[in-house]
């Protein structure tokens, strides 16, 4: 059995967990998400407790126990405390701004950039050269926090570009005369 599937995942009292079959649905405080979790998983709801287990003794079954764990672990999380991911874009002129759903970007293109916000994440823009992504879906949060740094990633020689704050850039050594 998976390692991370043997610990139960407490449930606070603010969220209420909902499993049909395969198909879990969290709400709280911070709004609902609902996944089709592997058919080779099978869960005990016990007393503010949820318990994983593998419905057969295989390691694939054994394998998605414990990242069915994470997952809902995870949705428990996000809807009782919500996840955040920070971008700062780093060179001349770069520059963020939202303006209603859409994300407005200033990346050293001939036009700018906008990049539409999915339903359920909110970005904000503390000072031009910030990011903040926020929201309950933890998996959306990376994704969206992917595409926008995918515009213009950090490049290696001077470190211009877009890069989770907590990013370490490996600089390389210009070319010599």
């Amino acid at each position: 059995m998976s390692r991370v599937a043997k610990n139960p995942i407490v449930v606070p009292v603010s969220v209420s967990v909902s499993i049909i079959g395969s198909r879990i649905e969290v709400k709280g405080p911070k709004g609902s998400i609902s996944r089709e979790i592997n058919s080779l998983v099978d869960f005990q709801d016990e007393k503010g407790s949820i318990c994983v287990r593998a419905k057969e003794e295989t390691a694939k079954a054994n394998e998605q126990s414990g990242t069915a764990r994470a997952i809902i672990q995870n949705m428990i999380t996000g809807v009782s405390s919500g996840f955040d991911r920070k971008l700062v874009m780093v060179g001349v002129g770069y520059r963020a701004q939202t303006k209603g759903s859409a994300l407005s970007l200033s990346l050293g293109y001939s036009h700018p950039v906008d990049y539409e916000i999915p339903e359920g994440i909110s970005v904000d823009t503390p000072t031009q050269t910030e990011i903040l992504i926020k929201g309950c879906d933890k998996q959306l949060i990376g994704q969206v926090a992917a595409n926008i740094r995918s515009f213009r990633g950090p490049e290696p020689y001077k470190g211009k570009g877009i890069r989770y704050s907590d990013e370490v850039i490996a600089r390389k050594e210009a070319k010599k005369k």
